[in-house]
């Protein structure tokens, strides 16, 4: 011990009587605690002289509770833990758990300093070196302890882990290892790295993804002395030895456009975008507001409104039900399972084609073909070309869209996106996608090859002769339909969809907007704003052109 108050071990510390030459040296250090007039030297109890024998009572006197602290912290430090142990009301516990000081923590010497007594209770310092392996290091702290009497009214500490260090609780243990999980980093498809606090509306993907693929990230852990809890789990590292080697998660997101996009959002309220590569299926970019909370881009499952009338328009092509350039009914109202069906401000096209009637977002050019359809005809069709309803395996937990079998009004209603169909911006970004590449690529936000998992494959491809008159219908929707306005800033190949999606007691529709140019497609969802046009279209017009 240090500062002027080193101690010699006292031998018979705890007799009844000792003399005053036996311990003057260590009851004299300090200024507190030293003996007065009326205590030369003696250790003074509580105990009756009148009655010979009798154990001593009552609290411990300042010089008992300096003696015994003194001689424990002085049989600790000499590294005699079996001397240390016996002055505790709890031998075996204490004996135990100084034990593992040295092994499990690896701590080869402590230098300790005692503080100034408060009452029974005596604060002190440790430095405490530690080595584990080839590592060493230096753990300070300050700790203390209470002297109580013991069975036989001696004065002795009071055992408790919390002696050993204050984070200490019954059951827990100190180690020093290169145990647990390295450090993780995520970073782009660039390699820059991505942290929630930079980027905070990816925090809960972050974290999913970093849990789902540690184990797989390689790195090293550094060595580090931290409490164990009695089930085995760390509770609180208290010193790195090494700082070890982070591993690594890759994903497929683009960290500039993942800035665009989510400034693309700024000033709304609630929105969420979703920006992928159609010819990989990789996703670039996940935006969300607000930032930090559900995350209704990946995992949303709303009725996506017109923008679904993609997929209905592949089905309708594919059973000659219609074709681009040929004439089509678009009538002001239509009527089926009991419902009456009309467009917005009830327009009509009369003899127009199928591709007016896409390109301004006709509902009853759908619906009127309801009657020739099977119930299950567009779950089919969803499912077999644009894998929707299939389990995809992205990276990161994912709603993966739903298009239930469903009859009468209902069936019609799912032909424009409402009804029971399901998505959210992932999907629709996914349907925009699979159109301009003219195959669907299952959306990744982890590249296949960190794992080697299984990805979702349609069940059927799309010809080649589809695929291009449905990218004829989206280009002219962006170029002269109801997409022109927002897409006009957007240049190379082009095509958009717009969509409003009605929901129940809520005044303004959810506005919706699908996208492609060259090799990016974009979907943005911004809900009870109203239309997807005006609302949705500004957001993915300027992915795009970030792209």
């Amino acid at each position: 011990m240090r500062d002027g108050q080193k101690m010699a071990v006292i031998g018979a510390v705890c007799a009844a009587a000792v003399g005053a030459a036996g311990f003057g040296a260590y009851a004299f250090v300090g200024g507190e605690g030293t003996q007065s007039g009326n205590d030369p030297g003696v250790l003074r109890t509580s105990q009756d002289d009148s009655k010979p024998g009798a154990a001593p009572t009552g609290p411990p006197s300042a010089t008992e509770v300096r003696t015994a602290a003194g001689a424990f912290l002085t049989a600790w430090e000499s590294g005699d833990t079996a001397e240390a142990a016996a002055l505790t009301d709890d031998e075996t516990a204490a004996a135990k758990a100084l034990a593992a000081f040295t092994k499990d923590a690896g701590v080869t010497a402590v230098d300790l300093t005692e503080g100034t007594p408060a009452g029974a209770e005596v604060p002190f310092d440790v430095t405490a070196s530690i080595t584990h392996q080839e590592q060493t290091a230096s753990l300070a702290y300050t700790s203390g302890l209470t002297v109580v009497r013991g069975a036989d009214g001696e004065p002795v500490v009071d055992w408790e882990p919390a002696v050993l260090h204050p984070e200490l609780a019954e059951g827990d243990t100190l180690v020093t290892d290169a145990a647990g999980d390295p450090e993780v980093v995520t970073v782009d498809r660039d390699g820059q790295e991505l942290t929630a606090k930079e980027y905070p509306e990816l925090a809960a993907v972050l974290a999913d993804v970093t849990r789902r693929y540690t184990d797989s990230a390689g790195g090293e852990p550094g060595i580090v002395t931290r409490v164990v809890g009695a089930d085995g789990k760390d509770k609180k590292v208290l010193k790195k030895l090494t700082e070890g080697t982070p591993g690594t998660v890759r994903t497929t997101l683009d960290a500039g456009l993942q800035k665009a996009a989510q400034a693309a959002l700024e000033g709304k309220a609630k929105g969420s975008a979703v920006a992928i590569r159609p010819s990989t299926g990789e996703i670039l970019a996940v935006a969300s507001t607000p930032a930090g909370g559900f995350n209704s881009a990946l995992r949303g499952s709303l009725a996506p409104g017109s923008t679904f009338k993609v997929v209905s328009a592949s089905m309708l092509i594919e059973k000659g039900l219609a074709s681009a350039d040929a004439p089509h009914p678009c009538p002001k109202f239509f009527t089926h399972g009991g419902w009456k069906f009309q467009n917005l401000d009830e327009f009509e096209i009369q003899g127009g084609t199928f591709r007016q009637s896409f390109a301004r977002s006709c509902n009853t050019a759908f619906i009127s073909q309801a009657p020739e359809l099977s119930d299950d005809d567009l779950t089919q069709q969803a499912r077999d070309l644009f894998g929707i309803g299939l389990t995809w395996s992205v990276g990161t937990g994912t709603f993966d869209g739903a298009v239930p079998v469903q009859s009468d009004a209902q069936m019609a209603a799912s032909l424009i996106g409402q009804g029971g169909v399901r998505a959210n911006p992932l999907i629709m970004a996914s349907v925009a996608a699979t159109v301009k590449a003219g195959a669907f690529h299952q959306p990744v936000i982890v590249p296949q090859d960190v794992d080697g998992r299984a990805l979702a494959t349609a069940p059927r491809p799309m010809s080649p002769a589809l695929a291009e008159e449905l990218r004829s219908l989206m280009r002219t929707t962006a170029t002269s339909g109801t997409a022109q306005e927002a897409m006009a800033s957007v240049g190379g190949d082009k095509g958009g969809k717009t969509g409003s999606a009605e929901v129940d007691a809520q005044e303004l529709p959810n506005a919706w907007f699908i996208g492609f140019s060259d090799d990016l497609a974009a979907a943005a969802l911004i809900p009870a704003s109203g239309h997807g046009g005006t609302n949705a279209g500004p957001v993915v017009a300027e992915i795009l052109n970030a792209g």
